[in-house]
Order: C-alpha cells, then structure tokens, then sequence
C-alpha cells in the first residue's frame, strides 16, 4: 500500500476518510486539493503530512513557468501548507527543507525536478526510518505480549511500515504479540477504522475498546505494553499525540505497564522546550457533537476540542526513533541523536 506516491506529473494519495469501507484514490496537479486534504485529515498522520506538504511544492513548481514570479508562487505554495495544521512538527520540517531549495536553486537549474527530487528524498527517508524503528521497537518486547495503542501510527500514518504499528507488526512477525487492543480514539475514530483494518489486513488478532475501557483492560493485567506514536516530541521529551494519549500513560504508570513511543526523528522539535510550548490544535466542534454525520448531542451544547494532549516525559518509559531507544534523561538522549 502506498499512501501517496508522485505519478506522471501528479501527486496520488489513499483518501483516508473513505477507510475502512472504500479504498478510495485521488489523483491531482493541484496544490490547493493536497492542503485541503491534510487540513481535513482525507492525508494525515504526523510523518505523512510531511511528505504530503513536499509534494505539494514540487506539484506547484512542476506546472509553473520559468518566470520571476515563479519563486514567489512557490513560497505562497509554502505558506498554504504551512497554514492547515499547526502541531506536527515533520509538516515544518519539510516545508522548510523545500523553502531552501528553491531559495538556493540557481537559474541554470530545473526547479521544478530539483524540489521534486527533495519530496522524493523526504519519502525515502520516511520508508527507512519506519524500518528502523519497527526493528528496534520490536526489541523491547517480550514474548506473549499483549499491547494496547491509540490513534493510528501505522502505514496510513507514514510513506513506510508505520512508527507505533510498525514496532506491532514487526514484533507479530518474530512471533511475540498475542493480541492487540485498539482505543476507538474519539472524536474521529481513527483507531476503529484505520488502525483495526490494518492489523487485521496483517492477521493479528484484534481487540476494539471504547477509550474509557483502557483502564479495565489494564487493571485486568490483559495489558504488558502500551505503544504509540506522536505528532510532536519536544526537547525535554514531553510528547504531543493524539487526545487520550496522556490518559493512557497515567493508567499505564498506575498499572506498572511500560508505554513506549514510536516516532521519527522529524517529529522530534528541539526548539521547543517542552510540551507547555506546543501550539495544540483545535477542531470542529461538529467533530463531537456528529459521529458519521449523525448528530449524537444536543444543538448549542459548547464543545471543546483539542486533537492533540501533552504527556509530561516522566510517564514515558522510552522513545524509540530510527537511531535507536532513547530512555531518560531525554534532554541528553534526544539531542544527541
């Protein structure tokens, strides 16, 4: 499965709110469809968007003229993607990497094939990291292990295997998971469509579980491991993922169970000092108050709405990136990564 791939002078990816009833793709030469479709999660995942918003600046480059107006178009391009969502970290990253490229490009070279070669690249190295973090992931888990994760940070989630389902897979493949329990992860149910259609496409047993039944699960020693992924790491190791995810780590450390977090070194943000200095988003409140487009609260009911949550590093037992598992204190280990 590839979830986004540059084809013939356009970008095609997996439409994700069309999952797990329809495998639907869209194929566009549109910067403005990509921004759109990162902003209503039809592309998301922390490492995904990323390679999405590379490609966006490569697809605007490709159909523009060489004229002077064409690096001003591209830095507009910049700007749309920079603007869809505000917590991944790998989204700036990679925006930035595009932003040097076509400042530093010189007239005698094609613009358009030498942004397209840097999405490109910015895949690629998504694909490794993937591989390098299921393998070292994977180490960390005993045999007979049951784990519970939220959200999805799987396939769907990244160019590659997946960061936090990646570990999951690679660890069922050497024949150490006994089951997985899935958080639906409300409001958008990105555990109960996404995350349970991938396990079960890799034939592990798969266990759904309402959110607020992850303390149940834990305390009745069903539970050995927690593993998760994360949409921004700041420096000191606080970890921003999906909203639920610091529940879990509370009950994880009440129950004596390991949580470990799996994540490219682009989600890590040294700038930011810890998670009090991350901009978490906001989302529709229709997001709550709807589930399938069926109104499930009262109108005029005030919502609030954070996608994200901040777990403080001391309830995380481990980082594991693509250089390896980072443990605390993760001021030293993450910076010397």
């Amino acid at each position: 499965m590839k979830t986004i791939e540059w084809r013939d002078g356009a970008v095609r990816f997996l439409d994700q709110t069309r999952l797990p009833h329809e495998e639907v793709y869209v194929v566009t030469r549109d910067v403005t469809v990509l921004a759109e479709a990162i902003r209503s999660l039809r592309i998301r995942g922390a490492p995904l968007i990323g390679v999405a918003a590379a490609y966006g600046v490569a697809l605007e480059a490709h159909g523009l003229p060489s004229d002077r107006n064409r690096l001003g178009r591209i830095l507009q391009s910049i700007e749309l993607l920079r603007a869809t969502r505000p917590t991944a970290v790998n989204l700036f990253k990679a925006l930035d990497r595009m932003r040097l490229i076509a400042e530093n490009c010189s007239g005698a070279e094609d613009l358009g094939r030498v942004l397209l070669d840097e999405a490109n690249a910015i895949r690629t190295e998504d694909v490794q990291a993937c591989r390098r973090i299921s393998e070292f992931g994977a180490a960390l888990l005993r045999h007979g292990t049951s784990v519970l994760t939220h959200c999805n940070a799987g396939a769907l989630a990244t160019a590659g295997v997946g960061t936090a389902l990646g570990v999951i897979t690679r660890a069922h493949d050497q024949g150490k998971i006994t089951r997985v329990y899935v958080d639906e992860t409300r409001p958008l149910l990105q555990g109960g469509r996404l995350t349970t259609w991938e396990l079960l496409q890799a034939g592990i047993e798969t266990y759904l579980i309402t959110d607020s039944a992850a303390g149940v699960v834990m305390a009745g020693g069903m539970v050995q491991a927690v593993v998760v992924g994360a949409d921004r790491i700041a420096a000191n190791g606080d970890v921003a993922n999906k909203v639920g995810t610091y529940t879990l780590a509370v009950l994880a450390s009440r129950h004596g169970i390991p949580i470990y977090v799996a994540a490219p070194l682009s989600t890590v943000d040294l700038s930011t000092p810890s998670g009090g200095d991350i901009v978490i988003e906001q989302r529709d409140p229709a997001e709550v108050t709807r589930v399938a487009g069926a109104a499930v609260a009262p109108e005029g009911v005030h919502v609030f709405s954070p996608a994200f949550d901040i777990t403080p590093n001391e309830l995380i037992t481990a980082i594991v990136t693509e250089t390896g598992v980072h443990v605390p204190p993760y001021g030293l280990t993450l910076a010397g990564s």
